[in-house]
């Protein structure tokens, strides 16, 4: 694994970015499979593909530029995980997520929600319990267009979120905190998610997103519930309580969402493909 340290920046080329996927697949041999996780550090070779990814995906949905990202996310750059998504076969990102690393305060959607949900960051943190435990912020989840859509889609995001839950298993996490837009919201809730208000709050503008949430999740719980969810899409469980559940059950997509949460939630057929650090 290449060991230099690189610095934060969002306007790497795409020159740049192959040679450094390149440079981590021949680090890390043997894989077979199209779509691989890498999960770096903030100074990691690959994080400017990650930070890549995010301006891209950004800018295109919301106007984010650099400038932007560059305001936003710099004062928690040297706390943040990035989830890049390699498409092994083209050489190129896929995908990208971040997280964001404290215990309460000094999390972005910690330091942010307040001036949109009227709620200081103290009583925040009160409402959730969150009393000095390790606490992620899930910043950032993105997949570049031409991974819309399809089988493509699927494995990618599944990716990014099952990256997210081995790692924060493996780091000890008890709080999650996270913005989500509508789109991200709607796709976490049919997952499995239990995305609890943050200290109560209701939809808001955020960066671009004209509908906005601040989320807070029992980090320990996630992944149990979305492999709940799957289970009783495929009918191995009850449905019982679970309206959204009843609800998708009689889509056509039932099976699909019934592996992607069992898959998700247990890492079966995912796991092998995520390169955690060390």
């Amino acid at each position: 694994m290449p060991t230099t340290t690189t610095e934060a920046g969002y306007d790497l080329d795409t020159t740049e970015a192959r040679r450094r996927i390149a440079d981590f697949l021949a680090a890390h041999p043997g894989r077979t499979s199209r779509f691989i996780s890498a999960v770096v550090g903030h100074d990691h070779p690959l994080a400017n593909v990650g930070r890549m990814v995010e301006r891209l995906t950004f800018e295109e949905a919301f106007g984010n530029d650099t400038t932007v990202m560059t305001a936003e996310y710099g004062p928690y750059e040297d706390r943040s995980l990035f989830f890049v998504i390699i498409d092994r076969e083209q050489g190129v990102p896929a995908g990208a997520g971040r997280i964001i690393e404290g215990t309460g305060i000094g999390l972005k959607t910690v330091d942010d929600a307040p001036a949109h949900i009227g709620v200081d960051a103290e009583a925040i943190l009160a409402a959730h319990g969150m009393t000095g435990e390790k606490a992620w912020d899930f910043a950032t989840v993105t997949v570049l267009p031409q991974y819309r859509g399809g089988p493509s889609q699927l494995m990618v995001s599944s990716l990014l979120y099952r990256s997210f839950l081995l790692s924060g298993a493996r780091a000890q996490v008890r709080h999650i905190v996270t913005m989500l837009d509508r789109r991200v919201y709607e796709n976490m809730s049919t997952l499995g998610v239990r995305l609890q208000p943050l200290a109560g709050s209701g939809p808001f503008v955020y960066l671009g997103s004209a509908e906005n949430r601040a989320i807070y999740c029992d980090f320990p719980e996630i992944a149990s519930d979305i492999a709940a969810r799957g289970e009783r899409l495929s009918g191995r469980r009850p449905i019982g309580d679970d309206d959204l559940a009843r609800k998708l059950s009689g889509l056509p997509t039932r099976p699909v969402s019934a592996r992607v949460s069992e898959q998700i939630g247990t890492g079966a057929g995912l796991d092998e493909h995520i390169i955690l650090p060390g």
